[in-house]
């Protein structure tokens, strides 16, 4: 027990010793914090530039919501429970593994130094993207992760920041379903993720802004403003949603779960009994422990 309080306590101090030196941009090119503003400076500059919905406020409804939330879950929600959440599970299922007599390194298939590093890249962000478009799917298909996954598709209206407006209980399900996926690749510095992280980063701002963008031939393999505004759609042709691509399309194409009937400008967004969704952050945090 001792082990793993140390282990949370040296979370928090690590991460908080880490955010600090973001904020003092004492990391250069892995500086989530800054690197963040400025993608999301850039794609909301595109917003302004190349509105689709023309008649949209530069300031959309819940603008500032959901730019508190791009932050909070992006750097507070480490700092408050995830990284300590995270390291301590990390480590206690080293520890089941051990008992077994084995480790990690068991599932590691191969080690990306031993790779060229763009195809090392390449099949970090393959595979982690499908574990996520799965993930996905099961936010949608569990009627208990659902209630948590409604804050995200509680947006009315799209813009750049309505990316990471979402339930601090998400990225637990993600890194959880992401952990040992993960586990059989090895190799990768700070740097090297930093770049999967960022790309991803900007197509997630991109598919939820007031853009009308669908990359001509490459929608077939880059989720895209056009395709993932029915995503959001209020009415939709199967129960439990369509096109659950987060970076990549492909996933939807290859399992047919892409839709895109006609332009989707000016569709309603939000899902059935919205219209009693809570408003404000706290309370849409504390929705679905209310949820019956």
């Amino acid at each position: 027990m001792e082990k793993y309080l140390d282990i949370i306590k040296n979370s928090y101090s690590g991460y908080w010793n880490y955010l600090k030196q973001e904020l003092l941009f004492q990391n250069h090119w892995d500086n989530y914090f800054y690197g963040l503003i400025a993608i999301s400076l850039i794609v909301w500059l595109l917003e302004i530039l190349f509105p689709w919905r023309k008649n949209q406020s530069i300031f959309r409804k819940d603008f500032w919501l959901d730019t508190f939330y791009m932050f909070f879950n992006f750097f507070l929600l480490n700092l408050i429970v995830l990284i300590a959440l995270s390291n301590t599970a990390a480590q206690f299922f080293n520890d089941v593994l051990s008992m077994v007599g084995m480790s990690v390194s068991n599932f590691q298939l191969f080690d990306v130094d031993d790779l060229p590093k763009w195809l090392g890249l390449l099949i970090f962000f393959v595979i982690s993207d499908f574990v996520q478009w799965n993930t996905h799917r099961l936010l949608h298909r569990v009627d208990f992760l659902w209630n948590f996954h409604k804050v995200h598709h509680s947006v009315k209206q799209m813009g750049f920041a309505a990316h990471l407006r979402y339930h601090w209980m998400e990225p637990v399900v993600y890194k959880s379903m992401l952990y040992i996926p993960m586990a059989i690749i090895g190799g990768f510095d700070a740097q090297d993720v930093a770049i999967i992280y960022f790309f991803s980063i900007a197509i997630g701002h991109l598919n939820h802004a007031n853009l009308g963008w669908n990359y001509g031939l490459l929608r077939y393999i880059f989720n895209n403003p056009k395709m993932h505004i029915w995503h959001h759609s209020k009415e939709l042709p199967v129960k439990y949603g369509v096109n659950f691509g987060l970076t990549l399309s492909i996933w939807d194409y290859l399992f047919k779960t892409n839709y895109i009937p006609y332009n989707g400008r000016d569709i309603e967004l939000g899902f059935e009994g919205d219209e009693n969704f809570p408003q404000s952050f706290i309370n849409q945090e504390l929705y679905p422990l209310r949820k019956e």
